[in-house]
Order: C-alpha cells, then structure tokens, then sequence
C-alpha cells in the first residue's frame, strides 16, 4: 500500500491555477526531493497533502484513507504525516520538553512520563539533550529547527514534510539541520522534501520532481535530474539558464519596447552593457531579416524571439522561431548588412526548416 496516493489534484488561487493536475505515489522508504522556480507551486504542493491548502479538486489518500473525502477525520489522518516549516513555529510560552510533550500527551494519550523519555532520547540524538529546559527565544534558528523536527518525530509519523526547511536560516545553521535529515534517511524515513538545496537534494533523495507550468514536469533519479536531464526547462533550471521572450505578430512592431526588454533582462540577470548592446543589435537585425525574407506585405506575422542566458556557462543564445515561407538567412546569394553583422558577433549559427518553421540558433 502506498502511504501517500496523489489523484488529479488541483489548485487554484482566484484565477491562477497553480497545481493543474498532479498525480504522485509515494512509497515506504521513499526520500522525494521537490525541486522548481519561485511560484511553481511546490510549497502548495506539500500544504495540499495535509490540507492546510485546500485543494480545489483531486484526491488524496494517507495511508490508505482519503484526506479530500467528505466527511474524514482529517486531525486523524494529519497524524501519519509530520510538516516541518520554514519557520519552526514553536509555542514561544512553552519551553523546549512542553513543546514536545503537548501533542503526544493530548492526541495519543501517552503519559507525560513516557512522552518526556521519549523526548530525551529524540533531542540527544539531534545533539541538544542540554536544551531541554530552555526558551525557544533562548536558541539559535538551527536549534529551534532541529527540536521542531524533534516535535514531529514524537507523533511517530509514518512520512515526514519538509518546507525549505533551511531557507529561513544562516548559512552557518544550515548544515546541522541538514545532517539531521540525512540522519533519518539512513534510517529510511520516508520523507518530501521541498529544497533548493541541490546538492543536499542529490545526496539524499531516491526520487526528484522537477515542478513546472502546474505539474511534474520531470521526475527521476537524481542522477537522471541532475546529470542528464531530458527537458527544456529541467535543464535550464539546473544550469540556472534564464530566459526572455518576445512575440511579434505584426510587422509594424514596437522596436523600443523590445529593446526596452532586452535591457531590463540583461540588468536583471548581471549581464554588462556590452553584452546587453549585442543582444539588442543581433535581435533586431536577426527579426527584420526574417521579417524580409519570411513575409510579404500585410501579411500576417507569427514570429518569436528567445534569448537564454546560462549563468554556469556565461553564455548567450538568440533563438528565432517564424512561420511565413521557407527561408534560410545564411545561405543567400549576398549578405546584406544585417547578416554581414550577424556573422561577425555569433560564435556559431544553427538554422533549419522543422514543422512549417523556420528556426535559427545563434550563440553570442
């Protein structure tokens, strides 16, 4: 039996639809690391399994018993699962064994001596036995993280979330909450892990989901992810590649608004304004070529531009995609000014004729 099943779930915030359809098992002993932009929806994701989002459709099954049904017993359910947050949310009028104590001694009716034993033994494994009487204010963020892992693993979860759980930290108290996530993998906790810490993710995950345009856009192996992976934006996420694009479907298009783009996006992304003033003439020479060449008069225009950018490679690349007729650029009888300027800046041209377009790569 899988201990979390995953049917069709959706997300909705007003109009944007976050999550559009997502199905996932998870397995006894499974580690997933959930891995993705800002905003695709993997916070979401995690919140949806124990409902503190709400999902807007789809199903959920912990355990074997549906969270989303009509009428569950949710608080019940809530308990195969422990959510460990970006922000520890400990009881700030409670010291460290009152936090742990509360919740076994209230929703599973362990004695309060046996809760506290337990809670020792959980702390000194986490290196914090010395703390069991102190303030949360009293502790560093690392610490607070750590007992609040310690607060999960009291209810004897069957599966463990995690939310970035080192992202509300300083570098320096990073490792010690992630050496006491890797020592529960060992131990095969079954365990979702929301990180953006890739190398963390690599060590100790057996499973990575890649989140993207409301779905799992990729899913592996971390070595399949994060060696060899198959798709466009998987890739561009791990070699941090950034994009900007534009569409042009008249030929009387606003120039200056795309020059404007170019500039924000070089800006954005730390690119110097030599760089910035390539890309801003090789598009536009690049777009009135095909322009040229691809249309006639008033006819309609479906052309885009695509410009990446790869921060480990430091690397530009213009990519142009037009319908119109078959046109190679490069293989006229004269190079026109455009072209002959083209040719100068690229370090290498790629152009082919594919699905009624004309597509043309060019590396700066």
């Amino acid at each position: 039996m899988n201990l979390i099943e995953v049917k069709g779930l959706r997300k909705s915030f007003g109009p944007n639809e976050v999550l559009k359809g997502i199905d996932l098992t998870v397995e006894q002993g499974d580690r997933i690391a959930i891995i993705g932009g800002s905003g695709c929806g993997k916070s979401v994701l995690l919140r949806s399994l124990t409902l503190l989002e709400k999902p807007s459709a789809g199903q959920i099954f912990v355990d074997g018993r549906e969270i989303t049904e009509k009428g569950a017993n949710v608080d019940e359910i809530r308990q195969s699962m422990g959510m460990v947050f970006q922000k520890f949310h400990l009881f700030s009028e409670m010291d460290v064994m009152d936090n742990l104590c509360l919740a076994p001694v209230k929703l599973k009716g362990m004695s309060r001596k046996d809760a506290e034993e337990k809670a020792m033994d959980l702390l000194s494994k986490v290196g914090l036995s010395s703390r069991a009487h102190r303030w949360p204010e009293a502790l560093s963020g690392g610490q607070q993280q750590r007992i609040a892992i310690c607060r999960c693993l009291m209810m004897e979860p069957k599966v463990l979330l995690f939310d970035e759980p080192t992202s509300a930290l300083d570098p320096p108290m990073v490792g010690e909450v992630l050496a006491v996530i890797r020592m529960l993998a060992k131990r095969d906790m079954s365990m979702l892990i929301v990180t953006h810490e890739m190398n963390f993710a690599r060590e100790v995950a057996n499973r990575v989901l890649f989140l993207a345009d409301g779905g799992i856009y990729e899913e592996g192996t971390p070595s399949e992810i994060f060696d060899n992976p198959k798709r466009e934006k998987t890739i561009a996420f791990i070699q941090k590649i950034k994009y900007f694009s534009h569409e042009i479907s008249e030929q009387d298009f606003d120039l200056m608004s795309l020059q404007g783009g170019i500039q924000d996006f070089g800006e954005k992304y730390g690119l110097d304004q030599k760089q910035i003033y390539r890309l801003q003439i090789c598009s536009e020479e690049l777009i009135y070529e095909m322009l040229d060449g691809c249309y006639t008069k008033n006819e309609d225009v479906d052309l885009n531009l695509d410009i990446s950018y790869s921060e480990a490679k430091s690397t530009t690349e213009l990519a142009i995609t037009s319908g119109g007729k078959e046109f190679n650029l490069f293989e006229q009888d004269d190079d026109g000014l455009g072209v002959t300027i083209l040719k100068k800046m690229a370090k290498s041209i790629s152009c082919n004729w594919e699905g009624d377009k004309n597509r043309i790569w060019i590396e700066l």
